[in-house]
């Protein structure tokens, strides 16, 4: 037994006949078993508390939906390295915009950026914070915001993957240095595009414990793919969801699949249970 009271009978599938994407498929019995073992994390793991040490505590600090956008998409997208050390930086960006995200996007001037002068967090700095500031402006004021941006990309299919590429290619309309893009992932070249698609999932999944924010209502939990990373893809591997060894598109189209033949119409709340196996129990199941 382990956190959770979840036996370890998930162990014993029989040569990784988890390889659901594959020949041989997992029977129904040993579908059934993991699916259990996902949903008992799932839900173990997408509790309220589980907020206060996530970047996503930087989007619940406001009510409404604009600041609520600007925030988690700022936060979503320094999401990396030590969890504390993103809250810090999120919460650095909050403060010097008056915690007031979205108003100052649509009113900052010249004067008002002097302040973010030496902002770094691991490789993105000052400069590429500029260009997010000016971009996320250039879309709120002549496209919308950030969900008409994606939902003009994704069209009537609601294609997520679409809609990211769209709004790769509006976002970088404004000035900017060409490494600034790498800080916002294009699944056009390949990329998992792990923060975008965590972002996604704060801005349409809703459920009762209130974890993900579901403001955005043009989507579907069910057209969302699923956020990978090294902790989620390692797990993912070893219950034998995901075949491909590379955490690119092509792998998350692979594992998003099969979280779908588990859960067709809520696939990345399983997300949750990947990710916290794989951080907090390093695998260890």
């Amino acid at each position: 037994m382990q956190s959770g009271g979840i036996p370890r009978i998930w162990l014993y599938l029989p040569e990784r006949q988890g390889m659901l994407h594959g020949n041989p498929v997992m029977d129904k019995d040993n579908l059934q078993v993991l699916k259990e073992l996902l949903d008992a994390k799932a839900s173990f793991y997408n509790q309220p508390s589980f907020i206060e040490t996530d970047p996503i505590a930087v989007p619940h600090l406001f009510t409404s939906k604009a600041d609520k956008e600007v925030s988690g998409f700022l936060v979503a997208n320094i999401a990396w390295g030590n969890r504390q050390s993103i809250l810090n930086s999120g919460m650095r960006l909050m403060k010097l915009m008056d915690y007031r995200p979205a108003a100052f996007i649509l009113g900052f001037s010249e004067k008002d950026l002097f302040p973010f002068k030496g902002f770094v967090h691991r490789t993105f700095n000052e400069f590429d914070l500029l260009c997010f500031l000016y971009s996320l402006r250039n879309i709120y004021e002549h496209y919308g915001g950030l969900e008409a941006v994606i939902c003009k990309g994704a069209g009537p299919a609601r294609d997520l993957r679409q809609g990211i590429i769209h709004l790769h290619k509006v976002f970088f309309e404004v000035n900017h240095l060409e490494r600034t893009r790498k800080h916002l992932a294009n699944p056009a070249t390949g990329s998992a595009a792990k923060r975008i698609n965590m972002f996604l999932r704060w801005m349409v999944r809703h459920d009762e414990n209130g974890v993900d924010l579901g403001i955005w209502k043009q989507f579907r939990a069910s057209d969302l793919f699923c956020p990978l990373d090294v902790h989620s893809g390692r797990v993912a591997r070893q219950l034998g969801l995901l075949g491909r060894p590379q955490n690119d598109w092509k792998a998350v189209e692979e594992l998003t699949q099969v979280l779908r033949l588990l859960d067709p119409a809520d696939p990345v709340r399983y997300d949750y249970a990947l990710f916290g196996m794989g951080v907090y129990e390093k695998g260890r199941f």
